[in-house]
């Protein structure tokens, strides 16, 4: 009710350290703006002005450094009352496209999220008898300047110093990325409001209330432009290997173990059909062997992708990725609940369009999607 009474604002904020208001030049040549958060990658933006020259040739938006790179950025959207945080992230490249055309010339900058902070510098350092964990909080603690808050799941595997010494020769961000892998995890960071931001580390996150649902072919319910159905039968993966018992040297397989994506989202989960083969596990202990089989089985890719658009004055929120969102009005066999993968946020004046790609293991809903 708000958001339509009261619109849909942009809030733009740029700055060295501490992100304040975009200068009114700014604002005044900003043209258009696309954010988009995946939660299998990093998050990123990219901003379009147009350029006009001052009384000296030179573009005065480019001169003035607002928009230098290594400038803080954050996007937020202001749907009625409600503050929404779209990205908090770095300006990394400039593009410029002069024209012969009077006020047809535009600056593209574009940047990553504050994870971008953390793959500067590769590093060598070795973290002994410590879980991975404990080594993800240590390493973000150094970044706290940046408004980073550390949300570390436990893991399971303990490494002793007799054995096994984990060891980083990578950036930070690269080496958080491969321990969240050898994990079955994921690692992303996300701004929670204004000015802060968490990192996150630990399984796919499919707790919590889902969004507000995507409904077609529901009379004045229906809030999407587009949606697609891909039901990929090859897609899901299953994980075979074998460990050996160090003190009698048997060769032992190890048994099929769950994903650590929970709940399961489809009454009808697609088996795997393909199957790889884990090497590495022969040398590993039972615990890491175990931690191993099941990273490979929640890696595995879901069966089924939806991708689609929706208006966001129809839709009345931001859909988050990382999240959950039902899907109504599509039939028994598509409708339910599914995992935002990725959101495009296209902004520009007088439109706001969302476009999403979601996911689930199988088909067929488990619970009926009733929230609007």
């Amino acid at each position: 009710m708000l958001t339509s009474l009261l619109g849909i604002r942009l809030i733009l904020l740029i700055g060295k350290t501490v992100p304040l208001p975009a200068p009114a030049a700014a604002m005044n040549a900003l043209k258009h703006i696309k954010v988009i958060n995946d939660a299998d990658g990093q998050d990123g933006f990219q901003i379009t002005f147009t350029l006009g020259k001052d009384k000296l040739g030179d573009y005065s938006l480019l001169s003035s450094g607002a928009l230098d790179p290594d400038k803080r950025v954050v996007i937020g959207v202001l749907l009625g009352a409600s503050l929404e945080p779209l990205v908090d992230g770095v300006i990394y490249h400039h593009q410029i496209a002069p024209s012969n055309e009077p006020g047809m010339s535009t600056l593209t900058v574009s940047g990553r999220d504050l994870s971008v902070m953390l793959d500067l510098e590769e590093k060598n350092a070795e973290y002994k008898n410590r879980p991975d964990f404990l080594i993800v909080n240590e390493i973000l603690a150094s970044y706290a300047r940046h408004g980073i808050v550390p949300q570390a799941m436990p893991t399971t595997d303990v490494p002793i110093e007799l054995y096994r010494v984990p060891r980083q020769h990578e950036t930070d961000l690269r080496f958080i990325q491969r321990m969240a892998r050898r994990n079955g995890y994921v690692f992303y960071i996300e701004p929670l409001t204004l000015g802060a931001t968490t990192a996150y580390f630990g399984p796919e996150n499919r707790l919590g209330v889902p969004q507000p649902a995507l409904s077609i072919d529901m009379g004045t319910a229906t809030n999407v432009n587009s949606l697609s159905f891909t039901n990929d039968a090859l897609a899901p993966i299953g994980a075979s290997g074998s460990f050996v018992e160090p003190i009698t040297k048997t060769s032992i397989p190890i048994p099929p173990l769950p994903s650590l994506r929970t709940p399961p989202l489809a009454a009808s989960p697609a088996a795997a059909r393909r199957t790889t083969l884990m090497r590495q596990t022969a040398s590993q202990n039972p615990g890491q062997a175990a931690t191993t089989a099941l990273a490979a089985t929640t890696r595995a890719p879901d069966a089924v992708s939806v991708t689609g658009q929706v208006d966001t004055v129809r839709y009345g929120s931001v859909l988050r990725a990382r999240r959950l969102v039902g899907v109504r009005g599509a039939g028994l066999r598509n409708d339910g609940l599914y995992y935002v993968r990725r959101v495009t946020h296209e902004i520009e004046v007088g439109k706001y369009t969302q476009d999403f790609t979601l996911s689930r293991e199988g088909t067929g809903t488990l619970l009926p999607v009733v929230r609007p």
